[in-house]
């Protein structure tokens, strides 16, 4: 860096030796010397400023080692810090020096002196000049001065928490109150003290008001560290508060996006509890209710879909998020509720409708004939030739993947319920081969028919044996399109979950539908999802939950 020669060493000592002489400046002759000095002391910390706002706080201190003493000096005196932009630039400057990841006990007692520091001149300009008084009646009444300045930080909070929201009244911004470039310096100056629990009522006003520019009046550096701050757990915000934080700042809304996926994709969970523990726990189910930030976070899992080829694991955060997404939207209020259309502009609107009923609305003896219309609607878009591109194929695909419930139930009613079984089936067609290139998908239809109807010979039988299964298992294990093996291992898995009568074998039998890696997870999967669906009511759901979860155990 080329930046030392910009504040020479002389400088320092000079400048820190004029702060020691005049201390708080309470003789007549320093209070001279330190108004004939203002000017160009102003100028030499906006030199400072300039310098350290290029340079690492670890850096600054060790280039600068006099420069903790010259600021926290300069600090502490009125006629300093009253005189025109010097209090706002000595904050400038010690935010330079405050460190965002402190690793060590210097740097934490670093940051909590800036801290003391800042709230002296957030709070200054109305107290120094009875600071005495103020002190001995401190004193009178047993407060510490840590007690002071916390009231202060208080009372300072609450009153631009009061302008502010007074100022933007109804969301209705009133102008010449306070202005933009005010709200904007207030963000700046939040920034070494956004995880003060205190300043969490200023922080979610910034973050709620909007003033009369049509440009972002808070300072990107604030949206960034509340952004940080946020995502790691150090602040607690309303929903109003993240909202409007992912709103303003797409940044912030990308991070926590792509943070969530991370998260999901790396940690294996035993149960989708547990995944939408943690995705309510991220927020952004909640705050997807706003059709812009649903159709933006839509976006990154699409984009992550395509890059990892359809994980499984993706595909499961995609379906969690979107039946968390549907509660919210259903708890929401139905006077401020957007249209479907909001969320997925660009696609026929009936098969949104559709698939936006979620199971729980519909009784359950409807499940079928709602399925065969959802199938109906997707076949005449999908051989309609204006929607036969790959893109336009991807993006009615990717649509069926989010609300992947329904393709869970479809699977079921298969075996449970008295159904037409090729709407359904193709369905699941659809699902597994996307693409009809060279008669895949229609090929798919072909072997999963021939499967289903193997099976459901099977279905009344109270005793079952490997051999019995042996013709199904074998259409998996021979099948060279992946998009086959995973609709017929969901034919299967179904089959040995739903079945009648007390198969003593049916953990055998999934060893020999797991016999790869693939298959596996597939497997482990559904049976997930089907454990964090099922009722378990009733003495047949409660015969599949005990074999969900003794499978659960060992695979």
């Amino acid at each position: 860096m080329a930046h030392d020669t910009t504040v020479p060493k002389l400088n320092f000592e000079f400048w820190l030796d004029k702060a020691i002489e005049w201390g708080q400046a309470t003789t007549l002759e320093s209070q001279k010397d330190v108004y004939l000095h203002l000017p160009q002391l102003q100028q030499f910390l906006h030199q400072i400023y300039e310098t350290l706002k290029h340079m690492d706080s670890v850096v600054a201190i060790q280039q600068f080692p006099l420069i903790g003493q010259l600021l926290g000096r300069l600090c502490w005196n009125p006629f300093v810090i009253g005189y025109d932009e010097s209090q706002k630039t000595l904050m400038w400057c010690l935010y330079c020096l405050y460190s965002n990841e402190p690793q060590n006990p210097v740097e934490l007692k670093a940051n909590s002196w800036i801290r003391s520091l800042l709230c002296h001149l957030l709070s200054s300009s109305k107290w120094e000049s009875n600071e005495a008084e103020n002190s001995t009646f401190m004193s009178t009444l047993g407060y510490t001065s840590a007690d002071y300045h916390c009231c202060l930080v208080k009372n300072m909070v609450l009153s631009l928490v009061t302008e502010l929201r007074e100022n933007n009244f109804n969301g209705l911004n009133i102008q010449g109150r306070v202005s933009d470039s005010h709200v904007n310096a207030v963000s700046h100056f939040c920034l070494p003290l956004i995880t003060l629990p205190d300043l969490t009522p200023l922080l979610e006003t910034l973050l709620c008001y909007h003033g009369g520019a049509s440009k972002e009046i808070l300072g990107s550096e604030f949206l960034e560290a509340v952004s940080e701050a946020f995502l790691k757990k150090k602040i607690s915000l309303p929903a109003s508060a993240v909202s409007s934080l992912w709103l303003r700042h797409l940044p912030s809304l990308e991070k926590a996006t792509l943070y969530l996926l991370d998260q999901l994709v790396s940690i294996q969970f035993d149960s989708l509890e547990e995944v939408a523990c943690v995705m309510k726990d991220s927020f952004l189910p909640q705050a997807a209710i706003h059709p812009a930030i649903f159709r933006i976070v839509n976006e990154i899992f699409k984009n992550a879909l395509l890059e990892t080829d359809g994980a499984l694991e993706v595909v499961t955060t995609i379906q969690v998020f979107t039946q968390l997404f549907l509660e919210a939207l259903q708890n929401e209020n139905k006077q401020h509720k957007f249209p479907l259309k909001a969320y997925f502009p660009y696609h026929h609107q009936p098969l949104v409708t559709a698939l936006f009923k979620r199971p729980l609305e519909l009784p359950t003896t409807y499940w079928s004939q709602h399925l065969k219309n959802i199938s109906d609607m997707l076949k005449a878009l999908v051989e309609d030739s204006s929607t036969s591109s790959p893109a336009d194929l991807f993006e009615v695909w990717f649509l069926v993947v989010c609300f992947g419930e329904w393709l869970d139930i479809a699977a079921e009613q298969l075996l449970k319920a008295a159904v037409e079984p090729e709407a359904l089936l193709w369905l699941l067609a659809f699902y597994y081969c996307p693409q009809n290139e060279n008669q895949q998908r229609t090929q798919t239809m072909v072997e999963a028919q021939a499967v289903y109807g193997h099976l459901m010979t099977l279905f009344s039988c109270t005793v079952l044996s490997v051999k019995d299964l042996e013709a199904a298992v074998q259409s998996v294990t021979d099948t060279e399109q992946c998009c086959n093996q995973h609709l017929i291992t969901h034919l299967l898995t179904n089959f040995l979950l739903f079945s009648c009568g007390e198969h003593m074998i049916a953990q055998e039998l999934f060893y020999h539908i797991t016999d790869t890696n693939d298959r596996s997870k597939q497997v482990c999967s559904l049976l997930i999802r089907t454990a964090y669906r099922i009722d378990h009511d009733g003495e047949e759901n409660q015969r599949t939950v005990k074999l969900l979860n003794e499978l659960l155990q060992k695979l």
